[in-house]
């Protein structure tokens, strides 16, 4: 999967598990347990990014800035990068139920940034949100397609 994607995707599943922890709505243990780990694995590394992840959805977040600063600690960091795909892999088994929702908020806050992003970028967060509305509406099984 390519590195922006894998950083929004995780980006995402975290403020997406936020979300609905604070609905009250349940989220996997798995789930849970690699969002947590992602949090604690980058923090060692870019403890601003998790501060500003953890803040939102209550304050705004630059989605690409933050992003951009995950793909580029995983770059650096196999440890999170590592950490970053298994939560990638948990939301593609068992994604939250707004995933699909916060992923479209990830792609219109890049698309309307000042920066430029490759086009593949915004290709994959499309899929990603497409392959996250079938796996929600459908648990039979289906999952992202590793790009």
């Amino acid at each position: 999967m390519e590195p922006l994607t894998a950083g929004a995707i995780a980006i995402g599943t975290v403020i997406a598990t936020k979300a609905l922890e604070k609905t009250g709505e349940k989220v996997g243990e798995a789930l849970w347990d690699k969002t947590t780990q992602f949090l604690v694995t980058l923090k060692k590394h870019s403890p601003q990014t998790v501060v500003a992840i953890e803040k939102a959805p209550s304050q705004l977040l630059d989605y690409g800035k933050a992003v951009l600063e995950v793909e580029s600690v995983a770059k650096a960091n196999p440890e999170v990068a590592q950490a970053a795909q298994e939560l990638v892999t948990a939301a593609e088994t068992h994604p939250p139920s707004n995933l699909a929702e916060i992923l479209r908020e990830i792609k219109e806050a890049v698309e309307n940034s000042q920066k430029s992003y490759p086009s593949t970028f915004i290709q994959n967060i499309k899929k990603a949100i497409n392959e996250a509305q079938i796996q929600t509406n459908d648990q039979r099984g289906s999952t992202f397609v590793n790009i």
